[in-house]
């Protein structure tokens, strides 16, 4: 196969990772040792999100007329990129824990939901907690009032029961 060709081929792989993403967040990962690595793909992994290292000129080729478009502005040095699917907020999520521990993963800037995010802005995503968790919340939430009003019912069904009692003796 032509070099040419091998190229289209991992630009095509990236466009189709594009396409699916809910999320995509490009790091620096320079000064991350092997095994601090492996934690972080690890991790990464068992979230259900993509994390690869690619050439920044394939990745320039692959953004081009999508959504993920201006993060071509940001691939400058070395480039690894974490594509989330189902939750977007996963993959800034779990990068920002490990880069709290290991001071070498830096935040370069990442798209999430369509819009563009600097470092600092990914740093925020990255605080928002899982999709099921803010879930859970919502419907705590609702269930409160819910059940503080079936409480409140069922006390007067209870007095209206004895004040039946007390006129029936």
């Amino acid at each position: 196969m032509a070099k040419i060709e091998q190229k289209q081929l991992i630009v095509n792989e990236i466009k189709e990772k594009f396409n699916g993403a809910a999320s995509a967040v490009l790091v620096d990962y320079r000064g991350l040792t092997v095994e601090q690595d492996t934690e972080l793909r690890k991790k990464l992994r068992e979230a259900g999100v993509d994390y690869k290292v690619y050439k920044n000129t394939m990745m320039n080729f692959a953004v081009k007329d999508t959504e993920f478009e201006p993060l071509k502005d940001y691939l400058e040095g070395p480039s690894a990129i974490a594509f989330s699917y189902d939750d977007p907020t996963s993959g800034p999520r779990i990068l920002d824990e490990i880069a709290s521990k290991h001071k070498a993963l830096e935040f370069k800037a990442g798209i999430v939901e369509g819009k563009l995010y600097d470092a600092s802005g990914i740093s925020k995503i990255a605080k928002i907690p899982p999709k099921e968790e803010l879930l859970s919340k919502l419907l705590g939430s609702f269930n409160s009032p819910i059940a503080s009003f079936a409480r409140v019912v069922k006390a007067i069904a209870e007095k209206k029961e004895e004040g039946a009692e007390v006129t029936a003796e």
